[in-house]
C-alpha cells in the first residue's frame, strides 16, 4: 500500500502524533475513520449502480479476458494466415464441382485481364467542373 513497509508506517505515526498532539489526535482519528467509511460506501454505491445498469456482477468478470498485454499483434495475424477457411466441396453437388473445375481449368490456361476503357475528351473540350464538389 503506498510503497510503506512496516518501520516507515510506525515513523510516520510517532510524527503525526507529535506535530498534531495528544489533543486533537482523536478528533483526526475519527475524521480518517469517516472518510474510509465514506469512501467504501462510494465504493460499494458504484458497485451498485454498474450492477443495475450492466447487469452483471464486478466480480463475474473475467477481467484477464480484457487485458489488453494479451494481444500480441504478431501471433494474431500468423493464426489468421494459417487458418484454413476454404470449405470442402459437398460431393452431392456434381454441377458445381463441374463449374469450379471448369472455371479453374479456363483460369489456368489464359489469366486475362479486363480491358481498361479510358474516356478521352474531345480536342478544346474543358474538363467538366463541379463545384458543389468541393
Amino acid at each position: 500500500m503506498f510503497g510503506i513497509n512496516g518501520p516507515e508506517f510506525i515513523l510516520l505515526l510517532i510524527i503525526g502524533v507529535l506535530v498534531i498532539g495528544p489533543q486533537r489526535l482523536p478528533e483526526y482519528t475519527q475524521k480518517l475513520a469517516n472518510l474510509v467509511k465514506e469512501l467504501r460506501r462510494m465504493a460499494s454505491g458504484a458497485r451498485e449502480q454498474i450492477k443495475e445498469e450492466v447487469g452483471i456482477d464486478i466480480d463475474d468478470v473475467d477481467w484477464k479476458k480484457y487485458d489488453p498485454r494479451q494481444y500480441d499483434p504478431r501471433r494474431i495475424i500468423k493464426e489468421a494466415l494459417l487458418d484454413d477457411d476454404t470449405k470442402p466441396v459437398s460431393s452431392g453437388a456434381p454441377a458445381a464441382v463441374a463449374a469450379v473445375s471448369g472455371a479453374a481449368a479456363a483460369a489456368d490456361s489464359a489469366p486475362q485481364r479486363p480491358e481498361r476503357v479510358v474516356q478521352r475528351l474531345a480536342p478544346g473540350d474543358t474538363a467538366p467542373f463541379d463545384t458543389e464538389a468541393t
